[in-house]
């Protein structure tokens, strides 16, 4: 394991420093506040003071038990984190390089964003672009990321505001919630699906143009081999029965960016929107995204795929404040973003 005094560059450590740490126990998952050292951590090239983290709904699957996200545990949740190089044995990656690192392992199968430092590969570390600050870059975090690539996937697809409205399901989480941001942004129709209420003025004031409840809207009935074709284009952030529906009523050529399973990981269809529509479901992951991709993509997101509204989203808090957090995110409470100060 590498330490800081083998480096060839490197700013002063403390011996300890504070950690939220799940366990597993008898009784579920335990997350609680630790103290801990450098030797905590896993090996990688490059130690982060980190800054910021987020709130993720992977993040609450990782204190649930059977969650079915971690690995091993003990782990530090986090599956975001942004802050400042405190140390690096890379040549791509320097000391007091401001940076964001998601996805791959972190929070789920080595220590995550949860905590004072981080230790990680070098090449999951994305240095960020100038205007971009460790906020900024949290904030958006997995899900603004996400919800980049699912409308950046539908525009490669040729997507334009004159096709007609597109669709946004789980809209006022965090990827969809950006999803409408960006989308309306770009000059689109939004329609945006939710089954809050309370959440309708913010995503009327993120650019959706329309909102509708959950869909389908009669979860019990039936799901129709082909509906009445409705969407130019559809983000969806739910998959189960609300994707099936989704594909369903999609017009002819259009395509489905897919991300979410917080409506199930089962998907009963059938052919027909593929083979009588032209249909495309277009499969979405910013986990293990190659990093050159990675880095573009943020490079975009400091610049004209920045969104707009973010504020409008999203809430600060505290690390003492997360487990509540995460609670929320699991019982489908949270609405928009949720920032978590660590440094």
């Amino acid at each position: 394991m590498t330490s800081p005094t083998d480096d060839r560059s490197a700013t002063e450590i403390p011996e300890n420093f504070r950690a939220l740490v799940a366990r597993h126990t008898d009784d579920g998952v335990d997350l609680t506040s630790e103290t801990v050292d450098l030797s905590f951590l896993p090996e990688g090239e490059v130690v982060v003071r980190v800054e910021y983290s987020g709130a993720n709904y992977k993040d609450a699957l990782a204190v649930t038990p059977k969650g079915g996200v971690v690995r091993e545990y003990p782990i530090v949740p986090g599956i975001d984190l942004a802050g400042v190089v405190v140390s690096s044995t890379s040549d791509g990656v320097s000391v007091g390089d401001r940076v964001v690192a998601h996805g791959y392992e972190i929070g789920t199968g080595r220590h995550g964003g949860y905590a004072e430092y981080a230790r990680v590969p070098a090449e999951w570390v994305v240095p960020l672009a100038e205007g971009l600050s460790t906020a900024d870059a949290a904030t958006i975090g997995t899900a603004g990321f996400t919800a980049a690539l699912s409308v950046q996937a539908l525009l490669a697809r040729g997507l334009t505001p004159s096709d007609g409205p597109v669709l946004v399901t789980g809209a006022s989480g965090g990827v969809g919630s950006v999803s409408v941001d960006l989308l309306s942004q770009a000059g689109f129709e939004v329609v945006a699906s939710t089954g809050k209420e309370s959440a309708h003025d913010l995503l009327t004031t993120l650019g959706a143009s329309s909102i509708i409840g959950r869909l389908p809207e009669d979860p019990d009935a039936a799901p129709r081999p082909l509906g009445k074709a409705q969407w130019a284009a559809a983000v969806d952030c739910v998959g189960g029965k609300t994707l099936a529906h989704v594909l369903s009523t999609t017009r002819y050529g259009g395509a489905v960016a897919a991300s979410g399973l917080t409506g199930g990981a089962g998907l009963s269809t059938t052919v027909l929107p593929f083979i009588l529509r032209g249909v495309a479901l277009l499969g979405i992951d910013s986990v293990q995204l190659p990093i050159e991709a990675r880095r573009t993509l943020w490079n975009g997101l400091a610049g004209s795929l920045r969104p707009s509204r973010l504020a409008e989203v999203t809430t600060e808090v505290t690390l003492d404040e997360v487990a509540g957090v995460l609670d929320s995110l699991r019982d489908g409470a949270t609405i928009g973003r949720t920032l978590v100060r660590v440094g």
